[in-house]
């Protein structure tokens, strides 16, 4: 199957906020997602986004992200893989992800990569000179420590046990990384044996934080996705979701206070950090503030 291209104008764009980790900068080489997983914000129609599960990359990607990196007066830190897998299956030919990693080292930029896919471990070489000079994030997305389950709600992805096995390589590489758990799904995967799990696995790969939403979002067409595969794999929890979320965009676990203290008191005893600030803070440590740091002729 051959990759679709679709044009660009600007890759490499401002964020409103950096409270997401501390980002500056938001940069999504690709376009839609073939991991098929059930849950996908990204779905949602305000991201007008036809045919979500073909990947798209943006036409002439690199010479953009270099014109634009190159424009820049100050240095910062650049998020990847809030709309689309910066490693998806088309990427271990096109490298069009390890590519763009090369102009931000060569420009002195951060990175923060969030994904769900071990590919990410082919690029170590780059991310340890990264390091070197700016502040740098791996974000792996495992949402059950059951392999079997995995492949239900995550259909197209590498089964948690490998990312975790992933996430250890990067961790022995010193590179700095954790897990975003989420979503916890309602009456799915929202057990405390399955929390507990995840954190302790994050413990033994070398993890340094696990970030959790006891919850999930849904909306418009992701909502309609999400029923639809729900109805293949727990028919009984359809109408449950609806009777107890109706049209809400925040659908919470009804278990997820009692689950927030577990996982707090777990992540303590553990060692790992969990709030946001705290992580932010952590992997920003020695580098002063990058987001104000100009360049030098």
């Amino acid at each position: 199957m051959e990759i679709q291209y679709i044009p660009a104008k600007t890759i490499v764009t401002a964020k409103k906020s950096t409270q997401w980790f501390g980002a500056d900068h938001n940069m999504n080489i690709y376009r839609g997602c073939c991991h098929g997983c059930i849950y996908c914000d990204s779905r949602s129609d305000c991201y007008r986004e036809d045919n979500f599960d073909v990947v798209k990359a943006k036409e002439d990607a690199l010479r953009i992200i270099r014109d634009e990196l190159r424009r820049k007066v100050r240095s910062g830190i650049i998020s990847t893989g809030s709309m689309s897998d910066p490693y998806n299956p088309f990427e271990e030919e096109l490298k069009l992800t390890r590519h763009s990693l090369e102009l931000i080292n060569a420009f002195k930029f951060g990175v923060t990569i969030a994904t769900k896919s071990p590919l990410v471990t082919r690029d170590i070489d780059i991310l340890q000179d990264i390091k070197k000079h700016s502040p740098l994030l791996v974000k792996m997305t495992i949402t059950t420590a059951d392999d079997e389950l995995c492949k239900k709600l995550e259909p197209n992805v590498a089964p948690t046990s490998e990312r975790i096995a992933a996430l250890k390589t990067l961790s022995d590489a010193g590179i700095y990384c954790g897990i975003l758990m989420m979503p916890i799904l309602p009456y799915i995967n929202d057990t405390e044996e399955s929390v507990l799990s995840i954190v302790n696995m994050a413990k033994e790969c070398g993890a340094k934080f696990v970030y959790p939403s006891f919850g999930v979002t849904m909306r418009d067409s992701q909502r309609e996705y999400f029923y639809s595969k729900l109805k293949e794999i727990y028919p009984e929890l359809v109408e449950t979701y609806k009777k107890k979320f109706g049209t809400y965009y925040k659908c919470s676990s009804p278990h997820a206070s009692k689950l927030w203290n577990i996982f707090k008191s777990e992540c303590d005893r553990l060692g790992l950090l969990y709030d946001i600030r705290d992580i932010t803070s952590s992997y920003k440590i020695g580098y002063g503030d990058i987001q104000f740091s100009f360049f030098k002729d």
